[in-house]
């Protein structure tokens, strides 16, 4: 294989990025292909902790190519922010190895004024999002109004197209959403001043994938969030505002079906969730606050505490089969030590009916009852072990149980934060 994509089967921060960093050594490219800066992935190395939100997680690499594709919806203020955090740590100071895709949309700040402003008018209806402007740009990009960064590089069009759209936006900040209006000047010179700064990265992407993987290659494509947050196939419409799946490669970065090689799906040893939505396996007692604590679980971006429950096997499961999963990476399965007993969620009961796979109902997620197995539990730290029969004999029967119930072998298993702390039962994924 020379391409590898790798995607969450949960709802997000699975681990994705520490699992990138990992394979990136391996791969000579590694591209992002959808979403935006509301998707940070905590890299741990040497004990230094980095977050990168846009430029993919394989950058502290040395001699990587870092491609952000036309898929990715991105804020040119906190991607120059993120390339000058970077080169201050000694990465990306060859302006060859970041790549943006000439036909990426971006986030304009209007797109942030009108996340925030809807956000507050839903009240308890809510969705959950993180005001950074992600939605509202995804649907100018399908209302065919949206601005790309092939727009930015002519003076003349981006002035056009920004103040066309600031006449529409401005009357829907003030007369819908009782906002305030934005002011095109200083919008269309700061956008210039990062123009300057990311022309230099902006180019065919599409081209250049599709011309590397001829050569034989190593490619690496890194999704954001996790497939129960598709906006087609997750759990409607708590979900964000993009494709996440496996099948989105190939529209969000510009290649074809059969250049995709192998599928690694990334799922904790548990279950969270950021936001409002259904979340059959949540745990509201003592034992999900165990796990928040344990396994730091508050959001990377928004440092929001996310919701924490048992490993559901229906939503793995649901999500091996749309992304095609070849393997799973199983992370933070060491924040389970210290259980006396621990609970799979096996199925789905819903007015006597069984569910294998998870509903497309948002109102039968809520209202159903999750069916659990018990598996004994471990109280060994598993931090330093390095090898699968090092693993507890408990800890062995948990990940073997998993593998059965979604039909998908465990090739990786997250002992710790840091990039050393795993044991890689297939030493090479390409």
């Amino acid at each position: 294989m020379s391409t590898v994509v790798v995607v969450g089967v949960q709802w997000g921060d699975e681990g994705k990025g520490k699992v990138v960093d990992l394979l990136a050594r391996e791969a000579d490219i590694i591209v992002r292909f959808q979403g935006g800066s509301n998707a940070g992935h905590t890299l741990v190395v040497g004990g230094k902790k980095t977050v990168v939100r846009l430029i993919p997680s394989g950058v502290l690499h040395s001699g990587k190519v870092c491609v952000i594709g036309n898929g990715v919806v991105v804020d040119p203020e906190t991607l120059v922010e993120e390339i000058d955090t970077l080169q201050q740590q000694g990465c990306l100071m060859d302006p060859s190895l970041l790549k943006i895709s000439e036909t990426a949309h971006l986030i304009m700040p209007y797109h942030k004024a009108i996340d925030i402003a809807r956000e507050r008018l839903r009240g308890e209806g809510k969705i959950g999002t993180t005001g950074r402007g992600i939605g509202p740009t995804y649907e100018d990009k399908m209302a065919r109004g949206g601005i790309r960064f092939v727009d930015l590089l002519d003076d003349d069009i981006f002035s056009e197209k920004l103040k066309r759209n600031l006449q529409e936006k401005n009357s829907y900040l003030s007369v819908i959403l009782k906002d305030q209006t934005l002011e095109y000047q200083p919008i269309f010179d700061n956008y210039r001043r990062f123009r300057d700064r990311l022309a230099p990265h902006v180019t065919n992407t599409s081209l250049y994938l599709h011309n590397e993987i001829a050569r034989g290659r190593k490619v690496l494509f890194e999704g954001a969030q996790g497939t129960m947050l598709d906006i087609d196939h997750g759990t409607y419409p708590y979900v964000t505002s993009s494709n996440t799946v496996a099948g989105a490669v190939c529209t969000g970065a510009g290649i074809a079906p059969q250049q995709i090689h192998g599928v690694i799906g990334i799922s904790k040893a548990y279950t969270t969730r950021v936001g409002s939505g259904p979340f059959p396996t949540e745990l509201f007692g003592p034992e999900g606050e165990t796990i928040r604590r344990k396994g730091g679980e508050f959001g990377t971006v928004t440092g929001r505490p996310r919701r924490c429950g048992w490993f559901d096997a229906v939503v793995a499961r649901t999500a091996a089969r749309l992304n095609g999963v070849n393997s799973f990476a199983l992370t933070k399965i060491d924040v389970l030590s210290g259980f006396s007993t621990l609970r799979v969620c096996t199925a789905y009961e819903y007015k006597g009916k069984r569910y294998e796979e998870v509903p497309a109902s948002a109102n039968v997620l809520e209202q159903l009852t999750p069916i659990y197995e018990e598996l004994p539990g471990w109280s060994e730290q598993l931090t330093d072990i390095r090898s699968l029969d090092a693993l507890p004999a408990n800890t062995r029967r948990y990940v073997e149980r998993i593998e059965q119930l979604v039909n998908v072998p465990v090739k990786m298993i997250s002992v710790g934060a840091g990039r050393e702390e795993t044991i890689l039962i297939r030493p090479t994924f390409f």
